[in-house]
């Protein structure tokens, strides 16, 4: 049997993420100690929290009172609800708890049933109770519970660099299966950005998000990670790092991309790429010759359908790679560029008795040559040349639907004719006086 203990500040929390379990039926409650529970087995998670508060000083100083426990039999081992309120009881009361407010959950949204204790551990006169050597103890009554009661051994999953990914599956411990998949991520792959980070993650169904604000006056700078279907669209509440493990959290992120700066040889994915593209006249085709590489690609699109963002992953280096680390010709700007122009053009129509439709065709300035146009009427602008910080985040500046209007040397003669002469006379206004 596997005890887990959090130690945290919010007692609402805790009680909220059990409560709503009961309240969808995913689970019920066993027993509770000093704390009133509804008689229909329903969740009242504000009088609960209320029940917990006169058990607990308005003032204290322990930043951290709260104990969230969650006890996890092996499963083969089938255990009756009286069973595992025993168990629950018997080692809340050796670890030191018995006499505190307490409340037990049982959680059956997966097939692996556990049991879920909130507890404090303060008492009424703000008192810190003893926790040293506290998940020391832990195992050690777990180990003797087993023993006592014929239990499997339960033991953490040993996670190596031979363990395989998976995508989440729905139906399982959705918490667990994220926690080893970011974990192992971390342990393989190389990445230097959130966008790169998220490209590997995605192939798995699970992305991840920066959040950034202020609490209390404090600024806080975490993650966020999310569980998703097929699709990506996300398929439950989403997961704060510091729930999955310190491996999660953003300083660990942030260290990663570092470390990774000296480790990551851009030439194998380079010329893998640079070889599917060759060989590729279209994006399908290009996709297609790149999985013969073992290299997945990442597209991310404007909702007009624009590529303005491109990642590689590549599975034989283990490294996940935007398009611009690798050169300006596999930029999101230049590959919309490429095969924009691989698309069959449509002719101009003209309507009976009306002049033909002009459209103006955009030269690419003369200090870009290797951008090109399509020649025909209708034309796929270039892009400017980025800053480094730009290239960094392979962020295309052209804002969708605006790049018809970028400056060409298309010039009409009346315009530009009534251009010069404004500024002859604006000199001569200016000469009078």
């Amino acid at each position: 049997m596997v005890a887990k203990i959090s130690i945290g500040a919010s007692l609402y929390g805790a009680l909220s993420y059990n409560g709503e379990k009961i309240n969808k039926t995913e689970g019920r409650i066993l027993g509770s100690n000093k704390i009133v529970v509804p008689v229909d087995g329903s969740a009242d998670i504000g009088r609960m929290a209320d029940n917990f508060r006169l058990f607990m000083p308005k003032m204290g100083k322990t930043k951290k009172p709260v104990l969230h426990i969650s006890l996890n039999p092996h499963p083969d081992d089938k255990l009756s609800d009286q069973d595992f309120e025993s168990l629950a009881r018997e080692y809340i009361d050796r670890l030191g708890f018995g006499e505190q407010p307490y409340v037990i959950y049982k959680h059956e949204d997966i097939d692996r049933h556990h049991i879920h204790i909130v507890t404090v551990n303060v008492n009424e006169e703000g008192k810190r109770l003893n926790q040293d050597f506290l998940y020391r103890r832990s195992k050690k009554i777990t180990t003797e519970l087993e023993e006592k009661y014929h239990l499997h051994k339960a033991q953490r999953e040993k996670l190596s660099p031979d363990t395989p990914i998976c995508k989440v599956d729905p139906d399982g411990d959705i918490k667990r299966q994220v926690a080893n998949s970011v974990k192992m991520v971390g342990m393989r792959w190389k990445f230097q950005s959130i966008g790169e980070y998220n490209a590997i993650l995605g192939l798995y169904n699970i992305k991840c998000e920066q959040t950034d604000g202020r609490v209390n006056g404090r600024e806080y700078h975490g993650l966020v990670y999310f569980a998703t279907d097929d699709n990506g669209n996300v398929i439950v509440t989403p997961l704060k790092a510091s729930r999955l493990g310190k491996f999660a959290s953003r300083t660990a992120i942030d260290s990663r991309f570092e470390r990774a700066k000296d480790k990551i040889d851009i030439a194998p994915t380079r010329r893998s790429v640079a070889d599917a593209l060759a060989r590729s006249s279209d994006k399908d085709g290009f996709i297609a010759k790149l999985k013969e590489s073992n290299i997945d690609v990442v597209f991310r699109y404007t909702d007009e359908g624009r590529i303005y963002g491109v990642t590689f992953v590549d599975h034989g280096t283990q490294t996940s790679l935007n398009g611009s680390r690798l050169g300006k010709e596999f930029s999101a700007n230049a590959l919309q560029t490429r095969f924009s122009q691989a698309q069959p053009q449509q002719p101009i129509q003209q309507q009976p008795n009306r002049q033909p439709t002009s459209v103006p065709t955009v030269v690419p300035p003369p200090s870009s040559p290797s951008n090109t146009t399509s020649g025909t009427a209708n034309t796929t602008n270039t892009a400017q040349p980025r800053s480094a910080k730009n290239l960094a985040n392979d962020y295309d500046p052209i804002i969708p639907g605006l790049d018809l209007f970028q400056p060409g040397q298309s010039v009409n003669p009346d315009e530009e004719d009534f251009r010069r002469r404004l500024q002859r006379k604006k000199k001569g206004m200016r000469r009078r006086f």
